[in-house]
């Protein structure tokens, strides 16, 4: 429990600015909405005849005119591309950094095991990444209320919960990342999930890149097909949760057995 408080403690910044900044892009995107509304419908015409640029952000599938089409749209692409940086950042040096800053030594000759260290660690990157969700969520349906539109419940809580999943994933993969290596791996994380997301976007306009859609967590974040299915696609958060849970286990395995000290 100390040690998970601790690192607690020593993410609140990190934690506290990514969820204000996410929260106020989020914030204002929908604050815009009304006096961009009256314009929409033209915007809605561009974006569909736009080919590819329309078909890699799913802009050709949904009325951009309504809120829930412009949310899933440029909130989408906020809370995707923000939300998967908080995660890796807060995930990709949680393990190294102990051996980067020599402080393995004070922290494993205390009666913790390395087990114990590991699901603290973890408890703190989830704990963080649930808060800030939390905390975003609110904000943006706060603001829906304000902009007196009906807040779409169903399709922003599927878009939020896509979202959470997907950063969960991308937590897993970067707590591994933490695990094998010694150094700071920030660009290694935020490089990770910027290949990722790109894997989704050429996903979307190529017919040879279909398979990136499977082995990228942003591809069951795509905002036209939970909004058009109202549904999530099971079959690929199933499969990407496994692939980051087998990324955590080999991650675990190997840090039980490196020689740290």
């Amino acid at each position: 429990m100390t040690l998970y408080l601790h690192e607690l403690k020593q993410g609140r910044k990190t934690c506290i600015i990514w969820t204000l900044a996410i929260a106020a892009f989020m914030a204002m995107c929908v604050l815009l909405y009304p006096q961009m509304k009256g314009e929409m419908d033209s915007f809605t015409e561009m974006f569909a005849s736009m080919g590819s640029f329309s078909a890699a952000f799913g802009m050709d599938k949904l009325d951009f005119g309504s809120l829930i089409g412009f949310y899933s749209v440029e909130c989408g692409n906020i809370l995707s591309v923000g939300g998967g940086f908080f995660a890796a950042i807060i995930s990709v040096n949680i393990l190294s950094k102990e051996e980067k800053e020599h402080t393995a030594e004070f922290l494993l000759i205390h009666p913790l095991t390395r087990g114990k260290v590991l699901i603290s660690k973890l408890a703190a990157i989830f704990s963080e990444i649930i808060l800030m969700n939390l905390i975003v969520t609110a904000c943006s349906v706060l603001c829906i209320i304000i902009i007196d539109e009906p807040v779409p419940t169903r399709e922003v809580m599927l878009l939020h919960l896509a979202y959470f999943i997907c950063q969960i994933e991308l937590a897993l993969i970067c707590f591994a990342i933490s695990a094998f290596t010694r150094s700071n791996n920030f660009g290694i994380g935020l490089g990770l999930t910027l290949v990722l997301y790109f894997m989704s976007v050429l996903a979307n306009v190529s017919d040879v890149a279909k398979p990136f859609k499977i082995l990228s967590p942003f591809g069951y974040t795509e905002g036209s097909d939970i909004v058009i299915n109202n549904c999530l696609d099971m079959k690929l958060i199933v499969l990407g949760l496994t692939i980051g849970l087998c990324a955590a286990i080999a991650g675990a395995y190997h840090y039980q057995r490196k020689d740290i000290l």
